[in-house]
């Protein structure tokens, strides 16, 4: 089972470790979401990122 690399959303540095050795700021995955055809979850974006631009 192989590792994923992460991103530190505080420094931008990337590692292979939950926490940044650099800053100890936390890590996200930096990978966009999988692409289906089947968008379930399609509306809901939309509508958040309708509701984001009026705000």
């Amino acid at each position: 089972m192989g590792q994923h690399i992460k991103y530190c959303t505080e420094c931008a540095n990337y590692t292979l470790k939950d926490k940044c050795p650099s800053c100890g700021g936390t890590t996200i995955n930096p990978k966009p979401g999988r692409f289906s055809l089947e968008d379930r979850y399609g509306r809901y974006r939309r509508l958040m990122k309708s509701q984001l631009k009026e705000s």
